[in-house]
């Protein structure tokens, strides 16, 4: 299998992890337990992948580029430390979930990696836009599995937010 395929495998398993990791946080009842805080936390992950995602899509490969995915993920690494203190003692976080939760850690982390490997050593940030079918084949499957479960996880802990009000 080459690197590409590799990392393609690796990409479904970070977003199987995503989607498995908010059944958990329905499992748990988040909107009832640590709420609207935490579900917002996720929503700023996601961001900040999301942001990542569309920079390598879009930039060539280059120093700068990765200059730029490490300052995204080393945030999305301290959010979800936030996002961990957010929920503990509020709503179990169970073996399988923390486990879960390691998955989407170190998920960035490689694929920064991946990039910065492949990067050319400019710093200059030069559009370099992905073929159609790679936007659809990362942007579809992530939307479908992990952007819409945020998106109803976030809306009903948004009513259970109101309900307590």
């Amino acid at each position: 299998m080459t690197t590409t395929g590799i990392m393609a495998c690796l990409y479904a398993i970070w977003l199987l992890a995503g989607t498995l990791d908010f059944h958990f946080h329905r499992r748990t009842d988040i909107g009832h337990t640590s709420g609207l805080r935490e579900s917002a936390l996720h929503g700023a992950q996601l961001a900040l992948m999301g942001v990542g995602v569309l920079a390598w899509l879009a930039l060539a490969p280059s120093r700068g580029l990765a200059a730029i995915l490490f300052a995204l993920v080393a945030l999305h690494a301290v959010v979800g430390y936030l996002d961990t203190v957010s929920a503990d003692g509020r709503r179990r976080i169970s073996p399988a979930e923390q486990h879960v939760h390691s998955i989407l850690d170190i998920a960035p982390w490689v694929f920064l990696l991946w990039i910065a490997v492949q990067a050319d050593s400019t710093w200059a940030l030069q559009k370099q836009l992905a073929q159609a079918w790679h936007w659809w084949a990362i942007l579809v499957p992530a939307a479908l599995i992990v952007v819409i479960p945020w998106l109803y996880e976030l809306r009903r802990c948004l009513a259970a937010a109101g309900a307590r009000v």
